[in-house]
């Protein structure tokens, strides 16, 4: 009983962050399902569709990581909780990406047009930045003991490699996961949710502890804005390069390496 008791304040601060991630998701749905039935104009509607759903992921993703700072009850739990919120953010954020890999990838295989591109990429940023400024001002209310507002200010430096392992890792990890999507996009809506939430786990579980695992611009931007202030040129290369680079040689990969292994072969067969 007295471990039980003494365990309640941890308990009571988990449940709080997870109190505002699912608040947040429900506020967010909220705001989309607004969007659609008041917003005329297909750029505002991609625009403002894009916004809510990177502000989503990047408010529940500093909450997520500051709960994986805590002691867990549970090795597994941070896990855990990352694959239930891989699946919210799935079922929830259907038709946006939050991801400026994602868009780059739709443009260059001709899915999307420049112009759609340069207003989701625009939505993208100014999302990822509101969801820093508002947790600052959420953690300074001190809802948990871990809600200080001095985390905000704070360059908690995610890189424990060298600089060109740090590159490898994101680029693969950007690699694995885009070249996951187009194969997955045959596969039913409920299941390919499943498959993307279990390939974002073990893509953190195995790249995390190295480089925190993101494959995500925006996102890392949010996270580590103060570290892209103190070390802009080693954060640009690590988290925006390094997954644009995973992007260009997935393409590669799709459009030009495989159709031509394709034909070799059938051209082997034939003779």
């Amino acid at each position: 009983m007295t471990a039980l008791r003494g365990l309640w304040p941890e308990m009571q601060d988990t449940c709080t962050s997870l109190g505002l991630m699912l608040s947040i998701v429900l506020f967010m749905g909220l705001a989309r399902v607004v969007t659609r039935q008041q917003l005329n104009g297909p750029m505002a509607h991609a625009f403002v569709l894009e916004f809510l759903a990177t502000f989503q992921l990047c408010f529940c993703t500093h909450e997520l990581q500051l709960l994986s700072e805590q002691e867990p009850l549970h090795p597994t739990w941070p896990l855990m909780l990352i694959y239930f919120f891989s699946l919210v953010h799935g079922l929830t954020l259907v038709g946006t990406s939050s991801n400026p890999c994602g868009v780059m990838m739709q443009m260059m295989l001709g899915g999307m047009s420049a112009e759609t591109g340069a207003i989701r990429l625009l939505a993208q940023l100014i999302g990822a930045l509101c969801s820093r400024y508002c947790m600052g001002a959420l953690w300074s209310l001190g809802l948990t003991k871990y809600h200080v507002s001095e985390r905000s200010f704070a360059c908690r430096n995610p890189i424990q490699v060298d600089l060109p392992k740090a590159v490898i890792i994101e680029a693969v990890c950007s690699f694995i996961f885009h070249s996951a999507l187009l194969p997955f996009q045959e596969v039913r809506t409920k299941l390919r949710i499943h498959l993307l939430s279990a390939l974002i786990t073990f893509l953190v579980y195995a790249g995390g502890s190295l480089t925190g695992a993101i494959f995500n611009p925006t996102l890392a931007l949010s996270l580590h804005f103060k570290c892209f202030d103190e070390a802009f040129l080693q954060f640009f290369i690590v988290y925006w390069l390094s997954p644009s680079l995973g992007i260009l040689l997935m393409i590669l990969m799709f459009n030009f390496f495989l159709p031509w292994l394709y034909d070799n072969h059938t051209t082997n067969k034939k003779e």
